[in-house]
């Protein structure tokens, strides 16, 4: 009687791997985790990118904005999550101020993510001011991956989230950070909150993989904040937010269940009992 074979191996996700999804036209598909369990499920149904966002401030911590996450912070949850994870890419979010002092804390920071936490790329906000610093991390042999339009680490400079880069100037900009990022050897590019033109554009002139969030149908992939898709997180609902799920509504149900079944006396029965 012959063995069962084991399931085939599935394939890692490398930066290289990502380019050559662009190249193909295979749409990247890429979500947020900031623990183990998350991360395990993620990589089971198949995402192509998990990123350990400072969004984590947000949708787990509870605060207002990701300014407050620090570098302790993500190598804690980074580690987690890429303890849980098999074939998806992790990438580390380089937190606010944990790069933007000089380039030599930068690459300190950049390798403390990657040799602790495991991750095998990390994520920094900005264009052409922090190209240099990018060039510097990856001549150190760490991926980066770059963050143009909206970046939430300056919400205090924009003193909003809404849609960036809707003239010409500020479009412009994004573009020449983007292509900045590239050429200091960025492995792809998030681009967030613009205009769908714009993130076309994006992805037609850049090598790299351009994965966006809120910034239309025709980058070359799309992320989203697993808490913001799942309806975990009700705070705000973006418009470019798909709601897959209400899983905070059934949460809160099945709690209210619970404490009515403790009050009532109904749980536990004699068959939950020893």
């Amino acid at each position: 009687m012959s063995a069962t074979p084991p399931p085939p191996r599935r394939r890692k996700v490398t930066t290289e791997a990502l380019r050559r999804m662009k190249a193909k036209g295979i749409k990247i598909s890429a979500l947020t985790a900031y623990d183990h369990q998350m991360a395990q499920v993620l990589d089971l149904a198949g995402i192509d990118v998990i990123l350990v966002g400072d969004s984590v401030a947000t949708v787990v911590q509870g605060r207002d904005s990701t300014v407050t996450v620090t570098m302790e912070h993500m190598l804690y949850h980074a580690s987690i999550v890429s303890g849980a994870v098999a074939r998806a890419l992790v990438v580390g979010d380089l937190p606010f101020m944990s790069f933007q002092v000089n380039s030599d804390e930068a690459l300190r920071n950049a390798g403390r993510m990657v040799q602790e936490s495991g991750v095998e790329a990390v994520k920094v906000e900005g264009g052409e001011k922090v190209a240099p610093t990018v060039a510097r991390i990856v001549d150190a042999g760490i991926p980066v991956m770059g963050h143009v339009g909206l970046t939430p680490q300056s919400i205090h400079k924009f003193g909003t989230y809404k849609v960036r880069a809707t003239n010409p100037a500020e479009a412009d900009e994004v573009l020449a950070g983007a292509r900045a990022l590239q050429d200091a050897g960025a492995s792809a590019v998030v681009v967030e909150k613009v205009p769908a033109a714009l993130g076309k554009r994006l992805a037609d002139e850049l090598e790299i993989p351009v994965i966006g969030i809120g910034a239309g149908p025709h980058c070359d992939g799309q992320i989203l904040v697993s808490h913001d898709m799942l309806g975990l997180y009700s705070k705000f609902h973006p418009r470019f937010v798909r709601r897959y799920a209400s899983l905070g509504d059934e949460m809160q149900r099945a709690f209210e269940s619970y404490v009515a079944d403790v009050k009532s006396g109904e749980f536990p029965t004699d068959d939950e009992s020893y």
